[in-house]
């Protein structure tokens, strides 16, 4: 059926254990804290939760993009070995690495007999990371190159991806929203509900009062636009900046009404995404409607 891997982006936000145990390749991003580099690298380098705790206490922190020669480094040692590479990236709409990735690849494809194809995830944190599991499940069920290539294209905008944040810190020190608004949305306990839209793009859709009342938001856009509605039976995610007790909760809602999902999975969002989410962020990640906009 073809020898080739699926490689990906440490940004998949899943956990190391996973990533280990279905031996899926990934490249890191890197982020500067307090003015010192460290990888990306699902908390082997930096531990999320001492990452967090910096960030509560004030540390500066900024992230880096992956260049070309990097990528070249990473798919050069596999393609060396005779396999071809489905590589999927985080999203065009949120990094810019995907123009270095696509370089990188147009160079070795023309050095190389076999091959990388590249597939833009239009997605980020556990929706990124569902649309790579997804390949790695259709690669070990002997799915060949070519019809990886063409389910992941079909599919990847089905993966919906939701958020809401109880902190507005990342946002303020961003300069997304002013201090002016950050302080009134903090004290009235605003969440700002977003999605990743079609264009891969973070997009603020409601502002919702009080974190309980986001996590019910949640459960409804789940609830009109997973596949097959409340008989939804697919995979579902959640990802958390430091707020292990909201997403158990939001676990905790999703089992209640969807009574045919038999394993809600939770991770931590990576300190990459974690850069600009900060703390208290929440994502909901299943497959559904395609996302349009």
């Amino acid at each position: 059926m073809g020898n080739y891997i699926i490689t990906c982006e440490s940004t998949i936000d899943l956990s190391l254990d996973l990533v280990k145990e279905r031996n899926i390749p990934f490249i890191s991003y890197t982020f500067l804290l307090d003015n010192k580099e460290y990888n990306d690298d699902f908390g082997i380098s930096y531990p999320n939760a001492k990452f967090y705790n910096d960030l509560k206490n004030g540390a500066s922190v900024s992230t880096s993009q992956i260049n070309q020669i990097k990528y070249k480094e990473f798919f050069e040692s596999f393609l060396k070995q005779g396999v071809d590479i489905i590589h999927i990236s985080m999203s065009s709409g949120i990094t810019s690495s995907v123009n270095s990735c696509m370089l990188a690849i147009k160079e070795l494809n023309d050095k190389y007999s076999n091959k990388i194809t590249l597939v833009d995830s239009l997605n980020a944190s556990g929706g990124y990371g569902m649309l790579v599991m997804i390949g790695k499940e259709n690669l070990d069920a002997g799915m060949s190159y070519e019809d990886n290539i063409k389910y992941l294209e079909d599919i990847k905008l089905n993966i919906n991806a939701w958020f809401y944040s109880s902190d507005l810190s990342a946002y303020i020190r961003g300069g997304r929203i002013s201090k002016t608004s950050g302080f009134v949305g903090s004290t009235l306990k605003i969440c700002p509900v977003l999605e990743i839209n079609a264009e891969g793009k973070l997009v603020i859709r409601e502002k919702i009062r009080t974190v309980s009342k986001a996590i019910k938001v949640l459960k409804e856009k789940m609830l009109e636009n997973a596949e097959n509605g409340i008989a939804y039976n697919n995979k579902v995610y959640i990802n958390h900046s430091n707020c292990l007790d909201q997403a158990q909760e939001l676990k905790k809602v999703l089992e209640e009404e969807f009574k045919n999902v038999d394993d809600i999975k939770i991770f931590d969002v990576g300190t990459v995404i974690g850069s600009h989410t900060g703390n208290g962020t929440v994502g909901l990640f299943f497959i559904g409607n395609k996302r349009v906009d």
